[in-house]
């Protein structure tokens, strides 16, 4: 089973432009969203969960810092950003109660976090066994104590290839949960477009989350998600910090990184380095991408905005510094269409690739 996370350039994501008070100006236009007026843009909870396992594998990032991160959540409400998106795996539950810490009475901010792996808070373990209907509503209900809330605006099922029949029921708890008041709505964070359709008639059912980012425009989730009206809340938008323009053909990651695991799906990256690939289309594609003064960063994010409007991009940050940058976002909007068409011109693309987890 493979499981994806958030990911992004934590420790030098970019060495972004001082954050301007002006560029709160925002030129994007606000979303209606879980009963909320949001931008479309959202902020990754988890790097600043620190350390997970599986066995001996890492899956986090050891060197987040509490108050650091918790400075990070009100530097996001400061720039805008009200969208949070977290689970209970993030830090084997540590990343919900910072974000519950940092939201206290704050009941303008959409809580978004998922359900699905199982979690050891002490030892920081996560286990991957497919969970049963009857793991969910105790689930939320744990969640809902580290978040500190008495409602959640929607809970995903964090499990990307979970079969379609055995994933039903769960959502039929989820619907019991909405039924209740524990939760506002739900969805899937899977990539593949089969598992999004399945569920897409259900009226709670109102969101998937999948990867996307320039190098990759997943083109068949993207067609369901606007054939269903559905929203799409896009993780790896920066393509777990490729796209932060930073990490050269000679930059090697620590051992304990994810990026450096090796694992199957880890496509951006390769023996601890950035692919080679992806640097080239990078090199292609950066001048488009900082069009109009946009950082790197930026760029990547209006692409995603570009490609559809019901596209959230959710990049994760852990430092002011990160979360500034891309909360500047907000005062370019939209790449131009000419920068947008020139782009396709110059990345690779596979238009009838298989769907996988990524």
């Amino acid at each position: 089973m493979i499981i994806t996370f958030y990911f992004m350039d934590l420790n030098r994501h970019c060495q972004l432009p001082e954050f301007d008070e002006s560029k709160k100006r925002h030129v994007i236009d606000m979303i209606n969203f879980l009963d909320h007026t949001i931008n479309p843009l959202g902020m990754g909870c988890w790097p600043m969960g620190g350390a997970m396992y599986s066995g001996d594998q890492s899956l986090g990032y050891a060197n987040a810092d509490d108050n650091e991160s918790i400075r990070t959540i009100h530097a996001a409400l400061d720039g805008g950003i009200t969208v949070f998106d977290t689970a209970a795996a993030y830090g084997a539950g540590h990343s919900e109660r910072l974000l519950g810490k940092a939201l206290a009475g704050n009941s303008e901010a959409v809580v978004i976090t998922k359900i699905g792996i199982g979690i050891d808070e002490k030892t920081r373990q996560l286990s991957f066994e497919l969970p049963v209907a009857k793991d969910a509503l105790p689930a939320i209900d744990a969640s809902l104590r580290r978040l500190d809330r008495e409602r959640i605006d929607l809970i995903l099922l964090h499990q990307n290839e979970m079969p379609i029949d055995q994933a039903v029921p769960v959502f039929d708890e989820l619907e019991t949960a909405v039924q209740s008041g524990k939760i506002g709505a739900y969805g899937w964070s899977t990539d593949y477009s089969d598992r999004t359709r399945a569920l897409s008639d259900r009226t709670s059912f109102v969101a998937v989350e999948h990867a996307m980012n320039v190098f990759f425009d997943a083109p068949k989730i993207q067609s369901t998600v606007s054939d269903n009206q559905l929203t799409a809340l896009i993780r790896s938008p920066l393509a777990m910090g490729l796209l932060s323009g930073k990490y050269g053909a000679n930059d090697v990651l620590p051992k304990q990184d994810i990026r450096a695991s090796g694992a199957p799906w880890m496509e951006y990256y390769t023996d601890g380095k950035a692919n080679p690939d992806y640097l080239t289309s990078l090199d292609a594609i950066r001048e488009l991408l900082m069009s109009d003064g946009r950082s790197i960063v930026q760029g990547a994010l209006s692409w995603i905005w570009a490609k559809g409007g019901a596209n959230i991009p959710i990049p994760g940050a852990r430092t002011v510094e990160q979360i500034q940058g891309i909360a500047g976002t907000l005062a370019f909007g939209p790449l131009p269409q000419s920068a947008m068409t020139e782009i396709e011109t110059l990345v690779p693309r596979d238009p009838d690739a298989e769907e996988r987890p990524r």
